[in-house]
């Protein structure tokens, strides 16, 4: 775990990555989470601007913990790590340097992105563990359509078998904690256009490609996904 970490200790700040306003929104309360669902394309500096305020507000007044469950614009985004030359075409989408670990990652229409902001203090401030559960949480989500998603040692994301001997990513993580209270979070594939991921070499990995739900023959609506990830939260965070 050490070598995938990046701490700034003073700041109580880690960014993980594992090898690796006018939006409408429907926010409403499920045990000591808040659930916001937004209908629509939310910016993602805005939404960046949403997660700071409301990490601060855990941190310093006790605010709900919140999971923020969204569709981007088609952009990209560069963890702390990304390499100049895994960004293989810089002017096809917007580039956002996102501050959480990792490298380059896309973000686009067809994809259920969840912005994840809990305080680990009241949950046994275990980095790893959390990381553990997030990618439960999109396994056990997964597994309601039929799909086994997968952990790969030395891989980021969630690992689906696509025939051929071939493995796909579904689903990537991309995290960051500033004094214990989380940030960013994971991205699924429900049915993007996967020629946008062409611009990047997504988490810097070449051997392998990307899928998603529809790419493997099944074709649930958003509020479907969002209905497993609920669903699923309780069975890998327990509330």
């Amino acid at each position: 775990m050490a070598k995938d970490t990046l701490a700034n200790k003073e700041r109580g700040e880690y960014q993980i990555a594992f090898l690796e306003s006018s939006t409408q929104s429907r926010p409403f309360m499920t045990s000591t989470i808040e659930w916001r669902i937004s209908d629509q394309s939310v910016g993602y500096l805005e939404a960046t601007a949403f997660m700071e305020a409301r990490v601060a507000a855990i941190r310093n007044d006790g605010a709900a913990e919140c999971v923020w469950l969204l569709e981007h614009p088609p952009l990209y985004t560069a963890g702390t790590s990304a390499r100049p030359e895994d960004l293989l075409d810089s002017g096809r989408f917007p580039v956002h340097a996102s501050g959480r670990g990792g490298q380059y990652t896309y973000h686009g229409p067809g994809q259920r992105v969840g912005y994840v902001m809990l305080d680990l203090k009241r949950r046994g401030a275990d980095v790893r563990g959390y990381v553990h559960a997030l990618e439960e949480w999109l396994i056990r989500a997964l597994e309601r359509f039929a799909v086994k998603a997968e952990r790969r040692e030395g891989r980021v994301g969630l690992w689906v078998a696509t025939g051929g001997g071939r493995e796909d990513k579904i689903a990537a993580i991309g995290v960051r904690v500033r004094q214990w209270v989380t940030f960013h979070g994971v991205a699924l594939n429900v049915d993007p256009d996967l020629s946008h991921f062409q611009g990047i070499v997504p988490c810097g990995i070449r051997d392998h490609g990307v899928t998603s739900l529809w790419a493997l023959g099944l074709t649930p609506t958003m509020e479907e996904v969002d209905s497993a990830l609920m669903a699923a939260w309780t069975e890998a965070f327990g509330a």
